[in-house]
């Protein structure tokens, strides 16, 4: 009896182990099946991520001085800037696709009798490159930019003297075309680094513009704007010979091209700085001659192998109150072969005037009516 009792118990601890064991499973069956369901439920969520993302700022800047009686001088004037910088961006699985245009143009009135009314910045800027991402951060890039300006710039003097063209839409105008690699851990910071990169320099005069130069100034404007940008070439009359050829309106090079850029916002707060560098790939340090200071001119026209063309803009905006905004913008240039005029003081009093190559600086600060998006 005793026996059949101790066999019974064993018999129903035996069932009842079974039993909870196949319940246990269940549980663990029908938890795995909703974590499932819930993981598949969480891919359909929208984040707030987006494949295309469209950012900028446009506003208007200006600034009035009046003076009456003013003992230390001075002009009354009136300033102004209106610009625009949009950035569209493509992100999609190993897809990256960036592009930004910067534009402005501004004016300034001057209460003087010649040349009052005076352009004070002009920019047309545009840049865009598509990559593939090989490795993770590490796209194949292909880059196209150009960069030129709206409206003709002078060389004002104050004078009723002519204020002949220094610059105007396509003279000079760069466009830059690459291959290579761009390093974006983010959306805000790239480097792009390209061995085969390829730039052009057009300075392009229209018919009528450089007839009525001729006939009216005397000025050969097409010649004397290939000439301050360096859109020309020497050629080789006879051995030992040469003299500079103006007939082509591209000077195209191939080089070495590097490209950093920040694009960041924070609330209201914009930031977007771009440096560009490039170095053809050439060596021909061939003297034709000597310039007015007595300097060797070489045939290459300083455009070599390390000698870096540098393009360094920065943009700034806070916008505040929803409509104001406070913008700084700075541009720092320093091109090979491009030749700007400098005034010097000889030990004699007189002034001479000497062509070379120099840093380019120019800078904005404004308060006005923008919009940031």
């Amino acid at each position: 009896m005793k026996l059949k009792s101790v066999f019974f118990l064993f018999c129903l601890g035996a069932f009842m182990a079974v039993q909870a064991q196949e319940v246990d499973k269940a549980i663990v069956q029908k938890q795995a099946n909703a974590a499932a369901a819930a993981a598949g439920d969480l891919k359909g969520v929208d984040t707030g991520e987006k494949d295309w993302k469209f950012s900028g700022a446009v506003g208007l800047n200006a600034a009035a001085t009046g003076l009456w009686n003013w003992a230390a001088g001075g002009n009354n004037n009136v300033n102004g800037v209106v610009y625009g910088r949009f950035r569209l961006l493509y992100h999609k699985n190993n897809i990256a696709w960036d592009t930004n245009l910067d534009m402005e143009y501004g004016l300034s009135w001057i209460d003087q009798q010649y040349d009052p009314l005076q352009k004070s910045s002009d920019k047309l800027n545009f840049a865009t490159k598509f990559g593939w991402e090989f490795q993770k951060t590490w796209y194949l890039t292909l880059l196209a930019g150009f960069q030129s300006q709206f409206a003709y710039g002078r060389a004002y003097d104050g004078t009723e003297a002519f204020d002949p063209i220094t610059s105007k839409f396509l003279a000079p105008a760069y466009t830059d075309i690459s291959v290579g690699i761009d390093w974006k851990p983010n959306d805000i910071f790239s480097i792009y680094i390209s061995p085969v990169a390829g730039r052009l320099t057009a300075v392009y005069v229209g018919k009528n513009l450089q007839s009525s130069y001729l006939t009216e100034h005397n000025i050969d404007l097409e010649q004397t704007l290939k000439e301050k940008y360096a859109v020309y070439h020497y050629a080789e009359l006879q051995e030992g010979v040469f003299q500079k050829d103006y007939t082509r309106n591209v000077r195209a090079e191939l080089g070495l091209s590097f490209k950093g850029a920040i694009n960041y916002a924070y609330k209201d707060l914009k930031l977007a700085t771009t440096l560009g560098l490039f170095t053809p790939y050439a060596w021909d340090k061939t003297v034709m001659g000597t310039n007015e200071n007595g300097k060797p001119i070489y045939r290459d026209n300083n455009r070599r192998f390390g000698n870096f063309d540098v393009d360094w803009t920065t943009a700034v905006s806070y916008q505040f109150f929803n409509c104001l905004q406070v913008t700084l913008s700075t541009d720092l240039r320093y091109y090979n072969g491009t030749k700007i005029a400098k005034e010097y003081t000889n030990p004699d009093g007189s002034i001479r005037v000497e062509n070379g190559e120099r840093v380019q600086f120019k800078g904005i600060i404004g308060l006005g009516v923008g919009y940031s998006f």
